[in-house]
């Protein structure tokens, strides 16, 4: 375990799911303000050093807590569950029938050549993510349920992946007309 405060701590931000975009953005911005290696730029070596290291932190805890989906993993993960994605595929029996459905629309709407299916699916998507943020909020930050919170967020990532996917075949489709 590392000593150097975690991505919050180290924004002054409170440790939750449920962070406000704008708050985040001002610590950020303020964050950098102290730890820019312009800041040091008459400094020893070392001084430079230590800036350039401090501010790819204050970079890199951004860039994950300005992610919801990265947000959530890193919280899980921070309580000690090992979100286990590339091994762990086990998945709620009803997530794994709609997931079934979602292919087989994908399949559908490749075949039909059509944009409208694909949009649809998206659509679709797209409201499973907000319900999925939504339930992962009120996992992490009423029930302190890190595990399931951990289970929702690998089906939150299959989202994303398969999103990858409709858009791929909305680009190709695009491409073909």
């Amino acid at each position: 375990m590392r000593d150097d405060p975690d991505h919050f701590t180290l924004l002054g931000l409170p440790a939750k799911f449920a962070l406000d975009r704008t708050r985040l953005d001002a610590a950020w911005r303020e964050a950098q303000a102290q730890v820019h290696p312009d800041r040091f730029a008459v400094g020893s070596p070392a001084e430079r050093r230590v800036a350039m290291q401090w501010a790819s932190r204050v970079n890199e805890a951004y860039r994950v807590l300005r992610s919801p989906l990265e947000r959530a993993r890193y919280l899980c993960e921070r309580a000690g569950q090992d979100l286990q994605v590339e091994t762990n595929t086990a998945m709620a029996p009803g997530f794994l029938m709609q997931q079934m459905e979602w292919r087989e629309a994908l399949d559908d709407a490749r075949a039909s050549r059509q944009m409208a299916p694909l949009d649809a699916l998206a659509d679709d998507l797209a409201a499973t993510r907000k319900q999925l943020s939504e339930d992962i909020a009120v996992l992490l930050d009423e029930a302190g349920d890190h595990a399931a919170a951990s289970a929702r967020v690998r089906e939150w990532m299959f989202i994303e992946k398969f999103s990858d996917e409709i858009d791929t075949a909305r680009d190709r489709l695009a491409d073909s007309h």
